[in-house]
């Protein structure tokens, strides 16, 4: 069994979304357990304080440098420890081609009376990604996440398991939902996604 590690990464903001997510997940493990693929899900929720004798988020640093994906979501605002955790992917990512990095902004209406001076935060971030050469993708609601990740999965499993594109696919259920298509590109190796097809690892 190939066991493909994914971090999941966001604020507490988006509690709902990371649930899903995770219900997601355990929903395509149904399918790729047919092919020999395991997606593990490594949360914050998962660790427990009281096994860190040190900072706990130097915990959650050690995971994502032994996963083999990194997804970020983020909505109103980049808390402190998620950039924290974004930084030590990319710098794992250059130095041994891994995990795949995915940033994932929602793109929801937000009441005036929720936005803070944290939005600056993200508009801080989103410029710091800009000019590293990573772009990010735009999700509207849980649906289109799971449907551009779902379509994500299709392409990277090969090159993360070994497991060919052809028995990937005939495990995979087919995609019930159609995006416009949004071709991201990056430079300097860090990340190419997409939300119809390709992406070019390395």
């Amino acid at each position: 069994m190939e066991t493909v590690k994914i971090f999941l990464a966001s604020s507490s903001e988006l509690i709902d979304d990371r649930k899903e997510f995770e219900i997601f997940l355990n929903r395509k493990n149904k399918e790729y357990i047919k092919a020999g693929i395991f997606l593990e899900l490594v949360l914050w929720e998962d660790f427990v304080d009281a096994m860190s004798t040190t900072r706990l988020q130097d915990e959650y640093n050690k995971a994502i440098a032994d996963c083999d994906v990194f997804v970020s979501l983020f909505h109103t605002k980049v808390g402190k420890y998620t950039e924290e955790e974004f930084v030590k992917a990319l710098e794992t990512f250059k130095a041994n081609g891994k995990p795949l990095i995915y940033t994932y902004f929602k793109d929801a209406a937000i009441s005036m009376s929720k936005i803070t001076p944290e939005i600056l935060s993200l508009l801080n971030f989103k410029q710091r990604l800009s000019d590293l050469g990573h772009f990010f993708t735009v999700y509207a609601d849980i649906t289109d996440l799971k449907f551009k990740f779902s379509e994500q999965l299709i392409k990277i499993l090969p090159k993360l398991t070994g497991v060919s594109q052809n028995a990937i696919e005939k495990v995979s259920e087919p995609t019930i939902q159609k995006t416009n298509t949004a071709t991201i590109t990056g430079n300097r190796n860090i990340n190419i996604q997409d939300a119809t097809g390709s992406i070019t690892i390395g």
